[in-house]
């Protein structure tokens, strides 16, 4: 067996997912919306499904979807791209994380990351045969420090690995911190791996900024998208690489003996939606900005502190904070066995963890949800304060 992989504990997500299902659990954990996505980008999926074609699509993805994501970038973030050139279609963005860090990474290269971390990301790394230097970045505000930032960068590095909105902190990487991010890059001659699938979860009047658009990266940043987190479909499954030719010529080679594509129904759907106006969007944010501000006000009024949250699904609740001296891991096993919610602690999201304890709660759920959950959560403090 690979060590990489059999040396590897069931994920978090799996361990509280599991949980929530046998206990019967408000699960406030795994990061899916309780609602299914729109109705008329399902319709075109169950269409294009039966009116075929259901043979192979192109490897890269159907021309009409890599059209419509250059599109979409261009009308909502002023990004230009060439969608003969540019655009990868995936099968799902963790796909397109695994054919970037494929593509670029050499045994012996170095990757920068930045912790608290999406899980995925460190051992697709090691599995291409390369080590990680770590940039940790410190609550509340989450920003990059210079100091660490230059500490991390060697002779070997290779790649950066960054996320924005980053998942779990729930902050923006601002465009000072990735201009720091980025004149290191150049400087060492760096590809970065940008994962911006929360892209259009950002809240309070925030605008996202892609990597693409930093001093100097417009030829050495792998841009990825995700349909499933625009469309609050996180089962579809499909994802977009946005890369200058030469990085795409060999992104695209390795995305081929992954899965070589993705289904076709699925890429004429999102091509549909990703045309949808501005409003809607803008209306995403709004229903995802009032599940944040209904969670966080009444776990406010319950004696949580929580943490802020400009983007994503999630929020943080500081247990130590709020009177709970406990590791944000017994913490969650206990509140989802003995008071039926089901959260994720922060330190699976560490290669060492913190001392700080912090839970992390997905608000993309419906009010009675949020409300029972957060019911839940109280009695776990007045059990565990």
């Amino acid at each position: 067996m690979n060590p990489i992989y059999a040396s590897l504990p069931d994920t978090v997500f799996d361990v509280m997912s599991r949980l929530a299902r046998e206990t019967g659990a408000i699960n406030l954990g795994q990061g899916f919306p309780e609602w299914d996505g729109p109705l008329d980008i399902r319709e075109r999926a169950a269409r294009a499904v039966v009116e075929g074609p259901n043979q192979y699509p192109p490897m890269r993805g159907v021309p009409a979807l890599r059209e419509a994501v250059a599109e979409h970038y261009q009308r909502m973030q002023s990004v230009e791209l060439d969608w003969k050139s540019e655009v990868t279609i995936t099968s799902g963005a963790t796909e397109a994380l695994a054919a970037a860090l494929l593509a670029i990474l050499q045994p012996g290269d170095e990757v920068v990351l930045f912790e608290p971390m999406y899980d995925s990301y460190l051992p697709m790394l090691r599995r291409a045969g390369a080590t990680a230097r770590l940039v940790r970045l410190e609550p509340p505000e989450w920003r990059v420090d210079p100091a660490r930032l230059a500490a991390a960068f060697t002779a070997k590095t290779r790649v950066v690995v960054l996320n924005t909105p980053l998942n779990p902190s729930a902050s923006l990487i601002g465009r000072e911190d990735l201009a720091l991010i980025a004149a290191k890059c150049v400087e060492h001659d760096c590809v970065a791996i940008s994962d911006e699938v929360w892209e259009h979860c950002v809240f309070d009047g925030a605008s996202h900024v892609s990597m693409l658009q930093a001093p100097g990266m417009r030829e050495r940043t792998i841009k990825i998208g995700s349909a499933g987190k625009m469309f609050s479909m996180t089962g579809w499954k499909v994802g977009f690489a946005c890369a200058a030719p030469k990085l795409t010529e060999v992104f695209a080679k390795a995305h081929q003996f992954l899965t070589f594509t993705t289904a076709p129904n699925l890429q004429s759907a999102v091509a549909y939606g990703l045309g949808k106006p501005v409003g809607h969007f803008e209306e995403m944010r709004v229903q995802l900005a009032r599940g944040r501000d209904r969670m966080q006000l009444a776990l406010q009024q319950e004696g949580f502190r929580v943490l802020p949250a400009a983007g994503t699904y999630f929020a943080g609740v500081d247990l130590h904070a709020s009177g709970i001296g406990m590791t944000d891991k017994d913490f969650a096993i206990r509140a989802v066995k003995d008071c039926g919610v089901a959260t994720i602690p922060f330190s699976a999201f560490y290669v060492n963890p913190p001392e700080t304890s912090v839970v992390r709660l997905c608000f993309a759920k419906s009010d009675a949800t949020l409300d029972q959950g957060v019911e839940r959560l109280a009695k776990a403090r007045r059990l565990m304060a």
